[in-house]
């Protein structure tokens, strides 16, 4: 599928000469998000106007989908060429750090897709149940295969960035609190009084997270996951001074 069609907002504006595409939950899908860069590069190729061309990943690289390493590599070495790139951290990619940290965390993981991220470095992952040794034995065995270059990169993952009237983040914002004193556990986890909130936040927050076959769009937020994993869409919402428009990437276009 196409962008839609382009809808213009006068209360919000991404910034004067900016062209921002941001790309929703990837979960392992490698094949999705070539095909969503690739329909991307196609789209900016035609908006020569634009002096800065930008790239924002809402988070939620790693779990679910079969390709979780190729998806890092991918997005640290891999991008296109003429893009300023912002990766945000995901709740998912918080789970697998609390891991390196603590291997006793290993069942919580995998109950979230920690096998299918495992498997992709090579690693294979214990039943929930096993003993705790089996979990320290885990978590050392992906140290040694979690390539430095991509411990660094999720480590230094951010938790929102801000880009004219919209704030980027991987869950939401708690309503009532300023942008510059958002709790970490909200950014990345947060549903319950953020989804259903029609509060003025100053903004429109840009956000993944809640999976659902298509974009949710309201006047105060804008949720760009579209179940790559689940659903087999990943979708990018395009914006363009105060124009919106969605891209999408489906399974059954890429095989």
């Amino acid at each position: 599928m196409s962008n839609t069609q382009s809808t213009a907002h006068d209360t919000f504006s991404a910034p004067d000469d900016m062209l921002v595409y941001a790309v929703g939950d990837i979960h392992g899908q490698l094949h999705l998000l070539d095909a969503l860069l690739a329909k991307i590069v196609a789209d900016a190729a035609k908006a020569d106007e634009f002096v800065q061309r930008v790239l924002v990943f809402v988070g939620d690289y790693v779990d679910r989908g079969p390709n979780s390493a190729g998806v890092i590599e991918r997005l640290i070495s891999g991008l296109p060429d003429g893009f300023d790139t912002h990766c945000l951290m995901g709740n998912h990619e918080a789970i697998l750090l609390d891991f390196l940290d603590d291997p006793t965390l290993l069942p919580h993981w995998l109950m979230n897709g920690a096998g299918t991220t495992l498997a992709s470095y090579g690693v294979v992952a214990p039943d929930e149940d096993a003993a705790l040794p089996a979990f320290i034995q885990c978590r050392d065995a992906f140290y040694e295969a979690l390539p430095a270059s991509h411990l660094g990169f999720l480590r230094g993952l951010p938790l929102s960035v801000t880009l004219g009237d919209y704030h980027f983040v991987h869950a939401g914002i708690r309503p009532g609190v300023p942008l510059n004193a958002q709790e970490r556990r909200d950014a990345l986890w947060i549903r319950d009084g953020f989804l259903d909130s029609d509060a003025d936040f100053g903004c429109v927050v840009v956000h993944g997270h809640t999976p659902g076959p298509e974009p949710v769009e309201r006047k105060n937020r804008i949720g760009i996951d579209t179940g790559a994993w689940a659903y087999g869409r990943l979708t990018a919402l395009r914006l363009a001074g105060p124009k919106r428009a969605f891209l999408h990437a489906d399974a059954d276009e890429t095989g």
